[in-house]
């Protein structure tokens, strides 16, 4: 075969420019496109095989990754079913003949789209080569070998070739700009990252060994991934080791998974995988051990954001299905119509899975639910479909560790949980440490008191009382305790505004100032045992500035001082004698009675110190005047 020229066909020039400017951030892709076509070559003639149409020895059939740094080019080599200078012609040359230009300009503005489709992925070897050369053995009788050469114009030559081995070389010529593959470090991170799980031996290279103090290369073949990894076996055929195992292997140094779920669809699309629920710190980073996308065992991309539902995205393992298309355009996935289907099959699935063992062993459901309840509150806060199912596990804990459905929980409270207006209350606290007083009060009442302190719990109780009929979430600390659960009103205290005014000006002028924090002032008779003063939060003004510290469009409610109220009670003894001796004294007299009586400032930063608001030189005063009064100063 004389060495002959000819252009690709198409009738555009722009179809390398766009490769290398608009997939320039994505150049890495290539060693993948270009391995999974050698993998492809290699399953294809393995099928021939196996359905007779291919009499030879099948041999050693692993997809070969060749470095020579010295001469700057990079080989992947395979043993699969070649090509002759008519199928270069056909799969090569004309890239799908004329749909290639309507393709280039559909996609002119999105180029990673093109990757993956009308045998483009072979031309993702042009964002990383100067010259790109095939050199090809058909497995047909009679096919002589061919050499192809192109340098990234539509200008290509074709020769005869030497090549005896059925098969494809791939052989790129690295340009001066991406020097850095022809490090074999950068080579082995890469093919590791997208060719891990390829269902044919990758080999780069060989297997290294510690000898005489240094490293040296022994003769066995080093295969860089697993051919049969552990999604693609039959669930039956598994242990509880092997699924920690290979959790390990994915995710190194990190603890055991709670639970999984072994993915296998087979209809009305292929979908295999396997999911973990892995245990959460309290800082969750999103942007590790993510969800790792395959197609038919390649890898896709880890940022599956916008392709599972949003709360599956802090679960780690495996998705493969080769209904995704091999592409690398989130936009594009997001948009595939078995994309979405396979997105809500998936949140059936674990949803399937966390209800069944709910049902089947509780105990270990009840156990792990500290580490379980992030994702089902928010698969909860983010996906209706799931809330629909979620509700019949989803727990609720109170502060004596006792959990509850809810409708366990709703039946526990209702007796005694119901105000005046016939409206359900749910006490909870978010720190049963810093509100315990508050707590023990709603105790001492026959309240029962949930434990809400994880991280979405806010924006729970906000959905629940949406859901729940005629239901109200309240904090304990967020009134006095008799007002928690209104069973009936309750009288303000019998005092003249000019009286509420100079307990206003006794109190206030002893208040430590305390950044963006507001006070205001009520006076409830109470019983006389109940705390002097006791600080609560309204609880809408509060959970408004908790959710807005997690949540982008609320920052204005983070910028609002925090209000308190400071609740007198003024049957208390001690508050009584302030009553009476501020009685009918002017502004002034008023400011001096109040900073020569340490009992005032006493009794308000008693009520600072329980609702832990007491710092610094103020805490350290108190502590001193406290000696003090105990010691008769």
């Amino acid at each position: 075969m004389e060495e002959r020229k000819g252009h690709i066909g198409v009738t555009t020039d722009n179809i390398f420019p766009i490769i290398k400017k608009f997939l320039y951030s994505d150049h890495e892709i290539f060693l993948r496109e270009l391995v999974s076509n050698a993998v492809d070559a290699t399953q294809k003639l393995k099928t021939l095989s196996s359905l007779g149409e291919f009499k030879g020895e099948l041999g050693d059939t692993a997809v070969r990754v060749l470095l020579d740094k010295e001469n700057g080019t990079i080989t992947i080599s395979d043993r699969g079913i070649g090509m002759t200078e008519e199928e270069i012609n056909k799969y090569i040359n004309q890239i799908a003949l004329s749909s290639a230009n309507e393709f280039l300009d559909k996609y002119k503005n999105d180029a990673n789209a093109i990757i993956g489709h009308f045998g483009l992925g072979f031309y993702s070897a042009f964002m990383v080569s100067k010259q790109v050369e095939i050199v090809t053995l058909s497995h047909k009788e009679g096919s002589e070998a061919v050499k192809w050469s192109c340098d990234g114009t539509p200008e290509f030559t074709i020769s005869k070739a030497d090549k005896t081995e059925r098969g494809t070389d791939i052989i790129l010529y690295i340009d001066d700009e991406n020097k850095n593959f022809l490090e074999q470090g950068e080579i082995d991170k890469l093919l590791k990252k997208y060719c891990r799980f390829l269902p044919v031996p990758i080999v780069f290279g060989k297997k290294t060994e510690w000898k005489d103090g240094k490293s040296a290369e022994t003769e066995e073949d080093n295969v860089i991934n697993d051919t049969t990894p552990l999604w693609t076996h039959k669930p039956a055929d598994l242990k509880d080791e092997d699924y920690k195992k290979f959790y390990q292997d994915l995710y190194p140094f990190t603890d055991e998974p709670l639970f999984w779920i072994h993915l296998n669809v087979d209809y009305p699309f292929k979908l295999t995988g396997v999911l973990y629920f892995p245990k959460l710190k309290s800082n969750v980073d999103p942007h590790k051990n993510k969800i790792q996308l395959y197609s038919n065992q390649v890898f896709i991309t880890d940022s599956v954001e916008g392709i599972v539902p949003e709360f599956l995205t802090l679960m780690h393992g495996v998705i493969d299905s080769p209904d995704i298309p091999l592409n690398v355009s989130r936009s594009y996935l997001q948009s595939d119509h078995n994309v979405k289907k396979i997105s809500s099959h998936i949140t059936k699935k674990v949803a399937d899975r966390l209800e069944d063992i709910f049902k089947n062993d509780r105990p270990q459901f009840e156990e792990k639910w500290d580490d379980l309840k992030v994702f089902i509150e928010y698969g909860m806060l983010t996906d209706e479909k799931f809330y629909d199912r979620a509700q019949k596990f989803c727990l609720l804990k109170n502060t004596d560790g006792n959990i509850f459905t809810f409708e366990e929980y709703k039946t526990l409270i209702s007796g005694n949980q119901t105000d005046k207006e016939g409206t359900l209350i749910y006490l909870y606290t978010n720190n049963r440490e810093e509100q315990y007083s508050y707590i023990n009060a709603a105790k001492d009442h026959g309240y029962d008191v949930l434990l809400l302190d994880g991280q979405l719990d806010v924006h729970l109780a906000g959905m629940l009382e949406s859901k729940f009929e005629k239901s109200r979430f309240v904090r304990v600390d967020s009134d006095i305790v008799d007002n928690l659960i209104k069973k009936e009103d309750i009288a303000d205290a019998d005092l003249t505004d000019k009286q509420k005014e100079e307990l206003n000006e006794t109190f206030k002028s002893q208040l430590p100032k305390i950044e963006k924090v507001e006070f205001t002032f009520d006076y409830k008779p109470l019983n006389e045992n109940i705390q002097p003063i006791q600080i609560t939060q309204n609880e809408y003004t509060r959970r408004m500035k908790e959710m807005a510290a997690m949540q982008t469009g609320m920052s204005f409610y983070g910028e609002m001082p925090d209000n308190f109220t400071m609740v007198i009670n003024t049957n208390h003894p001690l508050v009584k004698q302030i009553i009476t001796d501020v009685d009918g004294k002017d502004a002034e007299a008023v400011g001096k009675y109040a900073s020569e009586n340490p009992i005032i400032k006493q009794l308000v930063d008693l009520a600072l110190l329980s609702n832990n608001m007491l710092k610094g030189e103020s805490l350290s005063n108190f502590i001193k005047r406290s000696t003090e009064l105990i010691a008769g100063k």
